[in-house]
């Protein structure tokens, strides 16, 4: 593949990028790369995870204010290990485990924007996945109920509370 930026090398990094469902590709060379300033793996200047959980969290000036708001101020500290937001945000990683805790008001926003949504809808390993899978079962079935009781189907409703009562029932034993 020819670098679209130059068209003469051939493209040694390619990029991916999704904004909104909207899958764009790059696909440049090297020397280009560095033109732009690009951050090139395996180089002195390279590419880390660290860089690019931080410019992931890099949410724009209102995006900033959004996230302080929701964790109280843009310097909530961890009282744990004493890690601000802002360097949370400057480092892509938290301090340690704790720091989940005291921002997690900011987190949700953010994994929504990262991830498209705070729910883990991924596949389930099979062998240590049953007590995942019975709470998803449960967590469908009352979502049901809840349905059928608005609707006034209460036989429906009945059905359906035994089944997720079997379902506790065999994931508490």
């Amino acid at each position: 593949m020819i670098c679209q930026e130059c068209g003469v090398k051939p493209a040694t990094l390619h990029f991916t990028k999704i904004v909104n469902g909207q899958k764009t590709e790059f696909h440049i060379c090297e020397s280009c790369a560095r033109e732009k300033g690009e951050m090139i793996p395996g180089t002195p200047s390279g590419f880390s995870i660290h860089s690019l959980l931080s410019g992931l969290l890099d949410l724009g000036s209102a995006g900033k204010d959004k996230a302080a708001a929701a964790a109280g101020s843009q310097e909530a500290k961890c009282e744990e290990c004493g890690m601000t937001y802002s360097q949370f945000s400057k480092l892509g990683r938290f301090g340690c485990s704790s720091c989940y805790k005291y921002f997690d008001p900011s987190l949700d926003p953010l994994f929504k924007r990262v991830h498209g949504s705070t729910n883990h809808v991924g596949k389930v390993p099979r062998r240590a996945g049953a007590r995942i899978t019975f709470r998803r079962q449960i967590d469908e079935l009352k979502g049901q109920l809840k349905v059928s009781i608005e609707q006034e189907e209460f036989e429906r409703a009945a059905e359906l509370r035994d089944q997720i009562r079997r379902l506790e029932k065999e994931m508490a034993q």
